[in-house]
């Protein structure tokens, strides 16, 4: 693969994007460099505030590009409901759609307004409900892309999908672990169920990053290091939103395919086809996960047609 980077990016004009977690970080990153190649993008975040604040950020760095703001929270499902209501109102196509948003490291296992461990049910069960529910505006698009943001996590022993709700024993890194590998599960398991569609379904790692996750860490990272030293030993947004833009916009990529930067430690560089974490393209296993998120929020999800709740 030759080296990368946004330049590479065609024409987006026409194309809508929406991004969980638009407010911040690489989901912000993504928007301004999707707008600034003449996309749509639409925010989705929690806090009104901030949602208008990174729209201002995006206009600045793009004048001229269409951006709106949705407010979503992923760990309250009747959110996730007004938000996918007003989609079906105000957009016609949805032709890049991003999950994004998450939380991490949380210290003590917590719920969400449904009785979902937080994790789990921010970073995997409010995406899957969200999806089933903006999917008519996806299965509209003439050549619609899911790209769904996991992380390097994945791969940690920690993160096996049984117990997932960290019911019999609950550590915060493995909660994040299970949940970023739920994220890889699903998309594998979208793009078996949409093969012969013209829909592609990607899951993408951003190496490691200076993101607003890492302000509700308590682990490690944030206990023996700086804001400042953390940034040296990681990543900006900016480059960690690549594999994101690569997934969405290149011609050479496949449904399926689980993406990452190339560099050392594959924490940094330009995107690459990245190794699967071990067993994480079992179908029995994916079965088993569509099925669960499909009976814990109540939302039935049929990707191979229009229709969804």
């Amino acid at each position: 693969m030759n080296h990368w980077t946004p330049d590479s990016i065609p024409d987006q004009s026409g194309r809508t994007a929406l991004i969980t977690g638009g407010s911040s970080g690489i989901g912000l990153e993504t928007a301004r460099v999707l707008a600034r190649h003449g996309a749509r993008v639409i925010l989705a975040g929690r806090s009104r505030t901030k949602l208008d604040q990174a729209a201002e950020t995006v206009r600045a760095a793009a004048p001229g590009a269409r951006t709106d703001t949705l407010v979503l929270d992923l760990a309250d499902l009747s959110s996730i409901r007004d938000a996918a209501t007003r989609i079906a109102e105000t957009v016609e196509t949805i032709d890049l759609l991003f999950n994004n948003a998450g939380v991490m490291n949380l210290p003590e296992r917590r719920l969400t307004r449904d009785g979902f461990e937080m994790t789990v049910g921010t970073n995997h069960l409010g995406h899957f409900a969200f999806d089933a529910q903006v999917w008519p505006a996806v299965h509209r698009a003439p050549a619609p892309r899911v790209v769904t943001v996991s992380a390097i996590a994945a791969r940690w022993p920690m993160g096996r999908l049984d117990d997932l709700m960290s019911e019999k024993s609950y550590r915060a890194m493995g909660a994040y672990a299970k949940s970023k590998r739920a994220n890889i599960v699903y998309t594998l398991e979208l793009a078996r169920r949409t093969a012969h569609s013209r829909l592609a379904a990607l899951v993408v790692h951003p190496g490691s990053a200076m993101t607003g996750l890492q302000q509700h860490g308590t682990g490690t990272l944030s206990r023996i290091v700086t804001p400042v030293a953390a940034r040296l030993l990681m990543g900006s947004a900016d480059g960690a939103a690549w594999p994101l833009l690569y997934a969405a916009t290149s011609t050479h990529v496949s449904s399926g395919q689980f993406i990452g930067p190339a560099g050392r430690d594959q924490t940094s560089g330009t995107p690459r086809l990245a190794k699967l974490p071990r067993g994480a393209n079992d179908t029995d296993e994916a079965r088993r996960l569509w099925t669960a998120s499909e009976q814990l929020t109540g939302v039935p999800f049929d990707p191979g047609t229009e229709t969804a709740p």
